[in-house]
């Protein structure tokens, strides 16, 4: 059934990409707008002749609009309903939903589900919301009933976690509101990673408390680490150090400049390996490396986004070839070395030629093993090339 919202229409010739079911709508693009519109208001899309286009949330910037529907429908609860039981289809098909070694995963990755401005990971029975836009904010009582009615028993608690990510609209993180059964909600709790336990902070860590998306990643350094000293840059909570000790490191060193990740670092590691060869050094990874006489036979470099608008490409360039310069000198000969970019504005091409000029710099010869990405929770819609965030190289240096 059609509903009506106030219309917005497009210039001549501006509705290509929205017939190609691209998600964002440039303020450019917009030929005539209802006056008085909210910001995060539900809006229909039109092109010139008044053809019904998509529907969307309306914002106040260069993207004026993110659509969430391209059939009409109403959006109303069965749609979202709708939404958040096709995610959770998926993942059961991935093998993620019920697995009794992998109890973290992404439900909802933003526009590679359908859902602009939403991302929701699933920590065991407990769900965390985080928003980005306002129009997403308004509907999470729709999206707090879904997760309800979809995972039905098999979720303890929910929270929205985006006091952050919505500052400027004066937004609280919410426990009570939008949890059911909120007695099982705790502020610290491990999950499962492919058998190795992890402490998630939902409430003070980075994101939604995990960085779900290095998975398969992680399993990949276990499968390089056996007889290797490693050493985990921006480490975080561990995650890549927990593996290399798991695929059999004799040593792993980990480096990140906060005190409180060390903490979580030291935290997970007496959780899983407690006589485990590992040292902990809360410094700052460019001073670490640029002052360090060590050599490894294993080096992992991800850091946090250089670059998280096309205007700080360029600072961003330096930043990832002055990183990956020093850490190519601290590989030993026959080394291995995984560095990353979550940078959605440094696409894969140009960190590629970022780490050709810190190999002619560093003046070691490099050869690709693997090109990395996201892993299959954090879906890449077709439609929107630009839900591929994360690029990784696996590198043999001689």
């Amino acid at each position: 059934m059609a509903v009506n919202y106030p219309t917005i229409e497009l210039k001549k010739g501006k509705e290509k990409s929205v017939l190609a079911k691209h998600p964002w709508i440039f303020s450019g693009a917009i030929a005539k707008e209802p006056k008085g519109l909210k910001e995060g208001e539900i809006v229909q899309v039109t092109d010139s002749n008044a053809n019904y286009l998509a529907t969307g949330h309306f914002h106040k910037a260069t993207i004026s609009v993110r659509c969430i529907d391209f059939d009409n429908n109403p959006i109303d609860q069965q749609f979202w309903n709708n939404k958040i039981q096709a995610a959770y289809n998926f993942r059961n098909v991935l093998g993620l939903v019920n697995n009794s070694e992998t109890t973290l995963y992404r439900l909802i990755h933003g526009e590679g589900d359908g859902c602009p401005g939403l991302v929701i990971d699933v920590y065991g029975k407990t769900a965390i919301i985080q928003v980005y836009t306002k129009g997403m904010y308004d509907a999470i009582t729709f999206i707090n009933n879904a997760l309800v009615a979809v995972f039905n028993d098999n979720l303890n608690a929910i929270y929205s976690k985006s006091a952050e990510t919505l500052a400027k609209h004066g937004v609280q993180n919410i426990i009570d509101e939008y949890t059911y059964r909120s007695d099982d909600f705790h502020e610290e709790k491990y999950a499962l990673e492919n058998d190795i336990k992890f402490i998630v902070n939902y409430i003070e860590g980075q994101k939604t408390g995990f960085f779900i998306d290095q998975r398969n990643n992680r399993s990949l350094v276990q499968h390089y680490a056996k007889g290797k000293s490693v050493l985990n840059t921006f480490c975080y909570t561990g995650g890549f150090s927990l593996y290399s000790i798991k695929g059999g490191a004799n040593k792993v060193v980990s480096v990140d400049s906060s005190k409180k990740a060390m903490e979580g670092v030291a935290a997970n590691m007496e959780l899983n390996f407690p006589k485990a060869n590992h040292e902990g050094i809360t410094e700052d990874v460019m001073t670490y490396l640029k002052k360090s006489d060590e050599q490894f036979d294993l080096i992992i470099l991800d850091p946090p986004a250089y670059a998280k608008h096309l205007s700080q490409v360029k600072n961003a360039m330096v930043g990832y070839r002055n990183l990956n310069t020093e850490g190519l000198k601290k590989i030993k000969k026959g080394g291995i070395l995984f560095t990353f970019s979550c940078s959605q504005a440094v696409d894969t091409e140009l960190f590629r030629k970022i780490i050709f000029q810190s190999a002619l710099q560093a003046n070691r010869n490099v050869r690709i093993l693997h090109q990395l990405s996201q892993p299959e929770d954090h879906p890449i819609s077709i439609y929107h090339p630009e839900s591929e965030y994360l690029k990784g190289f696996v590198l043999y240096v001689d």
